[in-house]
Parts: C-alpha cells; structure tokens; sequence
C-alpha cells in the first residue's frame, strides 16, 4: 500500500504557508507583537503599583458585588495567600496575560457567534471550524505562535485566544438560538429591526448562556497559559514548569497549589457574574 501511494506532502505544505505569511507579512507581526506585549507589561506594571494587600481587598470587594460573600472572603485569603508564599508578581503576570486573551477571545468571538446565530450559511462554515480547533492537541497552537512571533509572552497570548474562543462562539449562538420562537415572532410582529430584536430580547435572554461560554474560555485561557510557559510566557506556569525541570516538588506544589487558587476565583465569579442578587450575598 505504502508503494503504490506516495506520502502526502501536508506537513511540508504547512511549513511552506507559514514560510510564506512570515516573509510576507513580517512587519505586521511585528507590529501586532508589540501591541500584545505592551498591553500585557502596562497591564502587569500598573498591578504592581498597588500594594498586594490594597490589592486583594479590591479584588475581593469586585468578588463580593459579582458573585457572593463566600467568594469574596476566599478570594481575599487565597491572594493573601499566594502573596506569603511569594508568588504575587508571576500571579499578576499570569492574571495579566489570562485577562488579556480573553478580552480579546471575547471580542472576536462574541460577534462571531451572534452572526452565526443570524446566518445559517455562516453557522455552516464556523461549527467545522470550531470542531478543528477544539480537538487540535494544546501544544499545537504554540509551534506557529512561535513562528509568527517569537518566543516570550506575545506566542501566550495568541495561542491562549485562539484556544479558548469556541466556547464563546459556542455558547453565543446556542444561547440565541435558544431563545423562544414566539417571542421572536412577537418581536417581528412589532415590526422589530433585527438590531432591536437583538439587543433587546435574544442577546438578555442568552446572556447565562453567553457567561458560561465566557467562564470555560477563562478555564481554556488560564491552562493554555501555564502550557505556553514553555515557550517563554511569564507567570506561574513559568514556575511550575521550572520546579519541574529541575525536580523541585515542593515548589512545584506550591505553584500548583496558587494556579488553582486563581482559577477558583475566576471560576467562581464568572459563574456569578451578571446575576442579580436578590435577599443578600448567598450562595
């Protein structure tokens, strides 16, 4: 079998492609590298000039308004926490690059999702799209990162947007698309733009959908983070990945343990976020 069809030159096709986009489109690399790269620095600097107590205190006054009293009292002892331990300025680092890639993941992926829930040609086009880049090994999205722009923080930040987009655009077109059809008949028998059908009734409708979509694109965004350590992101993942070159469990443990103390609290304010609060702070 093997003599009678010639191996498929895919990968060297691949490697030509990016051969090509680099030498042709290298200074708008360049130029969006920086961007990223000032975003997240600026991000980390202004975070450092607050004192890591005032710090936590806000965060966990933002945790008490979103989500619950509960949530803001973890979140208070868990920075004060990673603080003692002496990893606040890699947590900022990490915060910041998480932050930055789902603000953008967002931004991209939010009205991508709200077109295809519009246009069934485009819903056509996005799902097989999304199927690829869901089931596409994490360390894959890193090699054309690198390519592209360079080892350091910048190849993070791409990888972890293009990582946790589709359950933004997921869960925006399942949260719409679910929304009741006699409302949206109501709607158009009021004579409703498509805008105002939109803004009024489907996206509020849909926004515990939508909120999901945003809490697992923070989980996709924070792992991603800690894998692209290996190509030179900062932050935790960065120390995680040096206990474990160099075999320090105790270390090792301690990052571990301060990764998964961020990720509850930004997992647990974004299943909170956007909900009102009725008869005080519980759970």
């Amino acid at each position: 079998m093997n003599e009678l069809l010639p191996r498929l030159p895919f990968a060297a096709w691949i490697d030509e492609g990016i051969d090509w986009l680099v030498s042709t489109f290298g200074t708008v690399f360049d130029g969006v590298s920086g961007f990223l790269a000032g975003i997240v620095e600026g991000s980390v600097e202004w975070l450092n000039m607050v004192p890591s107590i005032l710090l936590a205190v806000l965060f966990s006054l933002l945790a008490w308004f979103l989500s619950t009293r509960r949530i803001a009292i973890f979140t208070l002892i868990g920075l004060l926490f990673i603080d003692y331990l002496g990893y606040w300025y890699p947590m900022l680092q990490m915060l910041a690059l998480v932050l930055t890639s789902v603000f953008f993941a967002l931004v991209i992926g939010i009205p991508i999702g709200i077109w295809g829930s519009q246009k069934a040609a485009v819903r056509n086009v996005v799902n097989p799209i999304l199927d690829l880049m869901q089931t596409m090994p994490a360390f894959v999205y890193l090699l054309p990162a690198i390519f592209f722009f360079n080892i350091g923080v910048v190849p993070g930040v791409v990888a972890s947007v293009i990582f946790s987009m589709p359950p933004t655009i997921r869960l925006t077109m399942l949260g719409i698309e679910q929304v009741p059809k006699d409302l949206i008949e109501a709607t158009e028998a009021y004579g409703s733009t498509t805008w105002q059908r939109l803004s009024k009734v489907q996206i509020p409708l849909a926004k515990p959908t939508i909120m999901a979509g945003v809490n697992q694109s923070i989980m996709l965004s924070l792992s991603m983070v800690v894998i692209a350590s290996m190509v030179g992101a900062p932050g935790l993942g960065e120390e995680v990945y040096r206990a474990v070159t160099q075999l320090k469990t105790g270390v090792g443990f301690e990052t571990g343990l301060s990764i998964v103390i961020v990720a509850i609290i930004l997992d647990r304010i974004t299943q909170h976020a956007g909900k009102k609060k009725r008869g005080g702070l519980t759970e």
